[in-house]
């Protein structure tokens, strides 16, 4: 950021669903700054290669490292991620300047004529690019046939829904349906009880360096820059998104992993459940466990250690009853 009334330079992938992210938080921003905003398009190697599956190219995490170049080159003051795509190891100049409150985390079926994932006929073709969802609708539907497939979110859709549709249904993020305009063709909201979520799932993360949070480099970032983007955080999201991810960096999986976490408060309390699973849904090591919690308590100590030890004790006690052997066989 210069000096005067240069506009805040936000970072993002250039697809429909990013661009749409980043618009939205770019709002927030300038009511946060004062600031107007630029968005900045970054092209990714996740963006690039749209045929390989997650898994043989790096993960989410391919979607990440280039708008993270971006930010560390002076480029953009910010970046905007999708929380779930973000690695869970820290880097030492980058920092999460905020999480904005949280879309509905849920997954979405998306499925011809409406149908509910429990009114696919026998064999129905299912497409995700998640083995975790992939792994969830097996539990639940043994017989279905789990495609996997790739694309943006209309590429995805037509699958399903196009004139030449070649599979039954697709599963996707909700919140992604929702910020684009597309939540019509969700046929079902899948319960958490069927389809645990990703960790961080519906989250936006707003990144910057941790120089100009602190304030220390003052002919780019005034003093003021570092609370006002605080003040776009939400406490709640922070602690659920905060505890998911301690969770999976515990259990030392990737973000393409079968994996599920949900946190969420309730009442006084921080909840947090999680899963690993089989690839093929035959076998499942879950739990959940909960603290006694305060956002606001929280958010002012800065240090987010409650959430943070939920998290990593959720997964040492998933790990001691064989979510290691699980994720094992899924890297295999």
């Amino acid at each position: 950021m210069t000096a005067g009334s240069a506009p805040l330079r936000i970072g993002t992938r250039a697809s429909a669903l990013a661009l749409t992210q980043s618009g939205q938080v770019g709002e927030a921003l300038v009511e946060s700054t004062g600031r107007e905003v630029e968005l900045v398009h970054v092209s990714t190697h996740g963006d690039i290669d749209r045929t390989s599956p997650l898994a043989q190219i790096g993960g989410t995490g391919v979607f990440v490292t280039a708008v993270r170049q971006a930010l560390l080159d002076g480029t953009v003051d910010v970046v905007v991620h999708s929380c779930k795509d973000l690695p869970t190891a820290e880097l030492p100049d980058i920092r999460m300047a905020c999480i904005p409150p949280r879309e509905d985390p849920r997954d979405a079926l998306c499925a011809r004529d409406g149908l509910r994932l429990e009114e696919l006929p026998e064999g129905a073709s299912v497409g995700t690019g998640s083995p975790r969802r992939a792994a969830q609708l097996l539990r639940a539907r043994p017989d279905l046939d789990v495609r996997a497939i790739r694309g943006n979110v209309e590429t995805r859709l037509a699958r399903a829904l196009g004139e030449d549709a070649d599979l039954d249904a697709v599963v996707l993020a909700a919140s992604g349906l929702q910020r684009v305009g597309r939540d019509a063709v969700i046929s079902q909201l899948l319960p958490v009880e069927i389809m645990l979520p990703a960790p961080a799932q519906g989250a936006l993360a707003v990144e910057a360096t941790v120089a100009a949070l602190d304030g220390a480099t003052a002919d780019t970032a005034p003093a003021w820059f570092g609370p006002r983007m605080a003040a776009v955080d939400d406490p709640v999201t922070r602690a659920a998104v905060t505890a998911e991810r301690a969770l999976l960096r515990a259990l030392e999986a990737g973000c393409s992993a079968p994996v599920g976490a949900y946190g969420e408060i309730l009442g006084d309390k921080l909840q947090l459940r999680a899963l690993a699973i089989r690839p093929d849904g035959s076998h499942v090591v879950e739990g959940s466990a909960r603290v006694a919690f305060d956002p606001a308590e929280d958010a002012a100590s800065g240090q987010h250690s409650l959430p943070f030890r939920l998290g990593t004790e959720l997964a040492a006690d998933l790990l001691e009853r064989g979510a290691g052997q699980i994720l094992a066989e899924a890297k295999a």
